[in-house]
């Protein structure tokens, strides 16, 4: 990877506020924030393609006492289960369950999975991550 430098011009205004946001998050140097802020675009970019490949997570929060849930959430994720590398299960007390499925595969897919998976009666939250395969970042 070689590295290429350029310059940038901000307002000052502007510019203070970005340093004060790096700072707070971390950032060592506006260089690695102004990075990640292209990343995450080029990450936006993939999932909002018609074709490609994305991965990502779904978070599910439900009640495992609800009828027939569990049963309407494994049909679906075996309707999905061409996108779907891998899942985990946690009980968080209770009454509730965590719930995290990796999915790899087509933008579409992923948020069709997930809209489905939301839409079941007695999921109390759920959220689609989106990343990258990191093929198309460099």
């Amino acid at each position: 990877m070689s590295l290429v430098r350029f310059g940038v011009s901000l307002e000052s205004g502007l510019l203070k506020k970005f340093d004060s946001l790096i700072k707070s998050k971390g950032y060592s140097n506006r260089s690695e924030a102004f990075r990640d802020l292209i990343r995450q675009d080029l990450v936006d970019k993939e999932w909002n393609s018609a074709s490609g490949e994305v991965a990502g997570t779904i978070t599910l929060i439900y009640d495992h006492h609800q009828r027939e849930l569990v049963g309407k959430l494994m049909d679906l994720q075996h309707d999905f289960g061409k996108i779907i590398v891998s899942s985990q299960h946690v009980h968080l007390d209770h009454n509730n369950c965590l719930e995290v499925i990796v999915v790899k595969g087509s933008p579409k897919d992923s948020q069709r999975l997930a809209d489905s998976l939301k839409s079941v009666k007695g999921v109390k939250h759920a959220t689609l991550s989106m990343s990258s395969t990191g093929k198309e970042l460099t």
